[in-house]
């Protein structure tokens, strides 16, 4: 039986929310652009970089606010996590994703369960990916080393501006990009597309470790 501690459960809610936001106002955003995507990807980047900016303001001192495995992931590789522990991170953090699409799509009277037709395309969302995964976890690891107290404002921005910069709209996250397989609104990934984002989120989480402790190391 796996132990719940704190830190599993702020994992949980803080993804859970994350992606509610990320899903919710996206459909939110296209219910009310009458058909300018533009318009409702604005109010989906909006509502995401601010809903980051709290969860980690409101989670950091207890789990670290990682909301994200590829974070996970480097915490594990820096030995800062230990590997149980970094494995229920992931799972929590995947319950989170999916028990929030479900809340979503009920409380928008949205059928439960979906399956996303929205193709995102190939290779080239590979490199999007690793792009904005290694600009992501770059920003958390040198902010959170030289700026602490900047972290949930430094990764609220980049992710914001992540939106619109790569092809992708940064996604930079398993978990999420898992979830939204199960929503054919306007944030979903089709099944189909879910193999190049998160290659490209691992390759991308690799390159920005190597990345980090080669700029330290001179």
């Amino acid at each position: 039986m796996i132990k719940i501690n704190s830190s599993h459960i702020s994992e949980l809610v803080g993804t859970f929310f994350l992606t509610a936001v990320v899903i919710g106002s996206g459909i939110m955003a296209e219910n009310l652009s009458q058909g300018n995507d533009a318009v409702s990807l604005l109010g989906n980047t909006i509502a995401t970089g601010a809903i980051l900016f709290v969860l980690i303001k409101s989670f950091s001192s207890i789990s670290g606010a990682h909301f994200n495995p590829v974070v996970t992931l480097i915490f594990l590789i820096k030995k800062e996590l230990a590997l149980f522990d970094a494995l229920k991170y992931v799972l929590f953090q995947f319950l989170g994703a999916l028990l929030s699409v479900v809340s979503v799509h009920y409380y928008f009277g949205q059928q439960i369960m979906q399956i996303s037709t929205n193709n995102r395309g190939g290779i080239e969302m590979i490199f999007s990916e690793v792009i904005a995964t290694i600009g992501l976890i770059i920003t958390i690891l040198f902010v959170k080393k030289y700026n602490p107290k900047d972290v949930a404002s430094a990764v609220a921005l980049f992710i914001t501006a992540g939106y619109w910069f790569t092809s992708s709209t940064s996604f930079a996250n398993p978990a999420v990009t898992v979830a939204r397989t199960f929503t054919d609104t306007f944030t979903g990934i089709a099944p189909s597309s879910v193999d190049n984002f998160i290659t490209g989120q691992l390759i991308g989480s690799y390159l920005a470790l190597i990345l980090y402790n080669k700029i330290e190391k001179n």
